[in-house]
């Protein structure tokens, strides 16, 4: 069993609405639009990075400071013309086009955000620049895979095999159809695909099997409080909420400017919703079945030292889909992979909060504190091994490396700080 880290396990708030210490538009406009996407986490990483890519795009359309996205937008931007009502319109646009409901609060918001800005010339050409720049992104996205649902009937049991497990509709798996859904920078789905899951018989399975077996059922006695809380908190929080606030709380603590906060959050938005595409890739060639299955039929896989639980719940439900990797690892090491290069690997102060969870908070100093607990989170919750954190992990950071190297590099140099080595990196579990 791993040493639990609990020396950052304190008090501290995650922000799931405006940051508490203005700093830009492009700031609380990504506060908003994570309010506003809330929900599936694949489908909100999709929306997260379309708004972010607009922001990005219409921001930079007047900077200037990156190599554009799309490319279109720059053409039309005057000079002089305003980024922060640029970086607003944008937003707008993009979350009032996908978010109809939420029409009357997001209007609200854009005339408050508008308000602080002059009356002018410059404040007029902005909003048209940002008007453009997400009905452009809007219209990149159409017809992109994401729009009907496919689910996946299991056949017969057979060990390996996933199976249908209580939180899943009569139709089956969900989110088959996210591994045909286009990538906004990888090359294809399966660019990243991992190797398959170890060998039933290997040790690597059966003590990653005794582990979750051990310490992930609903009634443990093996399972101290804050594993507890944390596995509560990560499966209340998807990654997008998680690591939008941590940039947001990044980038005040650093001081950047709109230009680097839009492209950061770029970014960090493109790498988890391709993180998402490629992990339901692998997730669906492999269709490799949840601990709560492998548990109760451990007598079925050929291994005698993974002994059977038929009463075998897990702390945390599990989502409705193959196990094998753990999505809510690639996802976040997709995104500490861009932000370590883009605010490096030193110490931060980061905080972490949901109302949704009362009573936990979270307090860490590096991000690897923070996938680090998320492995913990789905062990401890009883829905992951732990060679599968380790290989979504793997995937998540070879995804981020190669959307940091390729895409929105500074119009000056290349994407090439701090390490590379991650890019190259293939563990094989």
């Amino acid at each position: 069993m791993r040493r639990l880290h609990t020396a950052f396990y304190a008090s501290v708030v995650l922000l799931f609405g405006p940051v508490v210490t203005r700093a830009d538009v492009v700031l609380d406009w990504n506060a908003i639009m994570q309010t506003t996407v809330a929900g599936q986490a694949f489908p909100s990483a999709r929306f997260a990075a379309i708004t972010q890519l607009a922001v990005f795009e219409a921001v930079n359309a007047i900077t200037r400071d990156y190599k554009p996205y799309l490319g279109t937008i720059t053409v039309i931007a005057p000079a002089g013309a305003s980024a922060e009502a640029a970086a607003v319109a944008a937003a707008h646009a993009v979350l009032k086009n996908y978010f109809p409901g939420a029409a009357a609060i997001l209007d609200a918001a854009r005339a408050s955000s508008l308000a602080t800005i002059p009356e002018s010339v410059a404040k007029d050409a902005g909003i048209a620049v940002g008007e453009t720049a997400g009905t452009a992104m809007i219209a990149a996205r159409t017809t992109d895979g994401s729009e009907t649902p496919e689910f996946y009937l299991p056949p017969l049991p057979s060990p390996g095999a996933w199976q249908q497990t209580p939180s899943c509709p009569a139709g089956g798996g969900t989110f088959l159809h996210w591994r045909n859904v286009k990538p906004f920078g990888i090359r294809s789905s399966d660019q990243f695909r991992l190797d398959e899951p170890p060998s039933f018989t290997s040790a690597r399975y059966r003590r990653d099997y005794n582990e979750v077996k051990e310490v992930g059922g609903a009634n443990s006695t093996e399972r101290s409080q804050d594993r507890a809380d944390v596995a509560r908190f990560y499966g209340a929080t998807n990654p997008v909420a998680v690591w939008n606030s941590v940039a947001r709380q990044l980038s005040v603590a650093q001081g950047n400017s709109l230009s680097e906060n839009a492209r950061a959050l770029a970014l960090l938005n493109m790498a988890m919703s391709d993180a998402a595409v490629a992990t339901f890739d692998t997730k669906y060639h492999y269709k490799f079945w949840r601990p709560e299955t492998a548990i109760r039929f451990g007598d079925t896989d050929g291994n005698d030292r993974t002994d059977p639980d038929p009463a075998y719940v897990p702390y945390v439900t599990a989502p409705c889909f193959p196990s094998y990797p753990s999505a809510h690892a690639t996802l976040s090491n997709a995104a500490r992979e861009v932000l370590e290069r883009i605010y490096t690997n030193r110490h931060h102060s980061m905080t972490l909060s949901n109302a949704a969870v009362p009573g936990v908070t979270l307090n860490y100093t590096k991000l690897k504190q923070i996938t680090e607990d998320i492995d913990d989170a789905r062990v401890y919750g009883g829905i992951h091994f732990r060679f599968e954190q380790e290989a979504g992990a793997d995937m998540g950071r070879r995804v981020g490396a190669f959307i940091y190297k390729q895409y929105l590099g500074n119009v000056h140099g290349c994407n090439c700080e701090p390490s590379t080595e991650t890019e190259n990196r293939r563990s094989r579990p």
